[in-house]
């Protein structure tokens, strides 16, 4: 099912695969409409940069959130976080671009981590910055 014109909402599901989820993790009606105004400011982010944007993990179940070592407060299990990439870019220019977009007002304000290989960003509201 799509949500917007470039994302799926299967890129948002939980990829675990838990005793209890036969084929994936169902998403929680709160927790769908957190995803929906997460995808929101993904797609901005998309049409902003040109660039597709690859989705590495978004919701989690909270037995997937365990298995993958996630904080218990994390803003996956809300709904409301994504980890991603963006073609053509580095993690830390993704990085700065959410920021300096956030800065602006155009994009929500939330947290923002940097990896290695991958950027999470979430809608939660208040400020939050790390660098893993």
């Amino acid at each position: 099912m799509k949500l917007t014109k470039n994302f799926k909402l299967s890129e948002f599901e939980c990829k675990g695969t838990c005793k209890d989820c036969k084929n994936n993790c169902s998403m929680p009606l709160d927790v769908y409409e957190n995803v929906i105004k997460l995808v929101g400011q993904l797609q901005f982010l998309r049409d902003y940069t040109g660039r597709a944007i690859t989705i590495n993990s978004a919701y989690r179940s909270p037995e997937h959130n365990a298995k993958v070592g996630g904080s218990l407060t994390s803003q996956h299990l809300l709904g409301k976080a994504a980890d991603i990439t963006i073609q053509g870019l580095k993690p830390i220019e993704v990085f700065a671009l959410i920021e300096d977009l956030i800065d602006l007002g155009l994009m929500l304000q939330g947290g923002l981590g940097l990896y290695g290989t991958f950027v999470h960003y979430d809608i939660r509201k208040t400020k939050a910055r790390w660098n893993a």
